[in-house]
């Protein structure tokens, strides 16, 4: 079996990289339907709806688990970094964008403070999520790994 298939072999792999590739998208479709354009930086940035690292967590937890069973050592370990994850998106990650966007509004304000160097260096406002953005991709993501388990045969 060639490198490639038996990366292609890695149901848990698979279901995770998927999971973030559809949130990704799905996050730059949102994106610029409520902003009329797209902007490319979604498809690779952090942040927005549905929260990407939420969904590839939370497909990975679910693929460890329906591969190895929820009493195995690697979705226990699954499970615990998708919990720190998603705590950490609307937890630390969060408040480092709402600081951002108050940040830029001060950097804003007062332009004749700043040369045209400092303007340059506005602060990522979208770093964290919310609430609704971390269960909407925890959703996405147990929808993606349990439909990839359907591929993969783990299901009749």
């Amino acid at each position: 079996m060639t490198f490639q298939e038996q990366l292609l072999d890695n149901y848990l792999l698979i279901s995770a990289l998927l999971s973030w590739f559809v949130a990704q998208v799905c996050k730059t479709a949102i994106d610029a339907y409520f902003n009329k354009g797209i902007n490319w930086e979604r498809m690779t940035g952090s942040g927005g709806m549905p929260s990407s690292h939420s969904s590839t967590v939370v497909a990975l937890a679910t693929a460890a688990g329906i591969s190895y069973g929820v009493d195995s050592a690697i979705f226990a370990v699954a499970l615990v970094f998708a919990v720190v994850v998603m705590y950490d998106a609307t937890g630390v990650r969060r408040e480092t964008g709402k600081q951002a966007v108050i940040l830029n509004r001060l950097l804003l304000d007062n332009p004749f403070a700043w040369n045209g160097k400092e303007f340059e260096k506005k602060l990522k406002e979208y770093v964290g999520h919310s609430p609704l953005q971390v269960l909407m991709g925890a959703i996405l993501g147990l929808a993606i790994a349990v439909g990839m388990g359907y591929v993969y045969g783990y299901f009749g």
